[in-house]
């Protein structure tokens, strides 16, 4: 096992990572830290109480923006104007979202009280983004997440009614394609984005993809939809 030391833009090969994906223990979640990390495809999960985790597990699922599949009623849902969605107005507000949402198979919440400062601290530096839905002025579902180059690493999202992470999660992957986000990283596979047309990637294959994608420029700043978008 690798235990990180004071220099943040060291870390191991990740094709040392143990079975469960692990690549090195230790360290810190300092900015500089964390940006070298995603640019590495290693991103940290650990619990309350336990040293901090760097993973990067293989296969890696992930999903790109060109060839997202969106449910027939699904979209009929958006193009009702169901929810309000927006980017960036309450990042705070989504990521309490995410760590009150029960997941199954997981105790607790692996959104610490350090990993909440930490992204809180990214999105003030406009490295870290939120997408919420909004329902009669009240957060009701939402994503979060880091944008690096042409790359956006999903990190959670919640809902509190029918469909509103989805929502907000389809506008933003359909506005970041038309900014040139060419890949989102989806860390792990779930049944639910799978439905939208992500798959697993060799560790291998997803690493390199990102040496050239998270060259290009960065979004950084706070995000918004055109005014007039579904």
């Amino acid at each position: 096992m690798h235990f990180l030391g004071p220099d943040p833009t060291l870390f191991p090969p990740v094709d040392e990572a143990d079975e469960d994906g692990i690549v090195a223990v230790g360290g810190d979640l300092k900015q500089e830290r964390l940006v070298e990390a995603y640019r590495r495809g290693i991103f940290p999960w650990y619990s309350e109480g336990l040293p901090i985790l760097w993973h990067c597990p293989d296969p890696r699922f992930v999903l790109e923006p060109a060839t997202m599949h969106v449910p027939k009623s699904l979209r009929k849902m958006m193009k009702r104007g169901v929810y309000d969605v927006r980017l960036d107005t309450d990042f705070e507000g989504v990521i309490d979202g995410c760590a009150r949402t029960k997941r199954p198979g997981q105790r607790g919440t692996w959104i610490t009280r350090d990993m909440r400062k930490a992204y809180v601290r990214l999105h003030a530096q406009g490295i870290a983004h939120s997408a919420e839905a909004w329902l009669d002025g009240v957060l009701v579902g939402g994503l979060y997440g880091v944008s690096l180059g042409n790359v956006f690493y999903g990190e959670s999202m919640f809902s509190t009614a029918d469909d509103a992470s989805k929502v907000a999660f389809v506008t933003l992957v359909e506005w970041m394609r038309n900014w040139g986000v060419s890949l989102v990283d989806c860390q792990q596979e779930t049944a639910h984005l799978a439905r939208f047309g992500a798959v697993p990637w060799p560790r291998a294959r997803f690493c390199e993809a990102l040496v050239t994608l998270t060259a290009a420029p960065s979004h950084h700043g706070k995000w918004s939809l055109p005014t007039g978008t579904p």
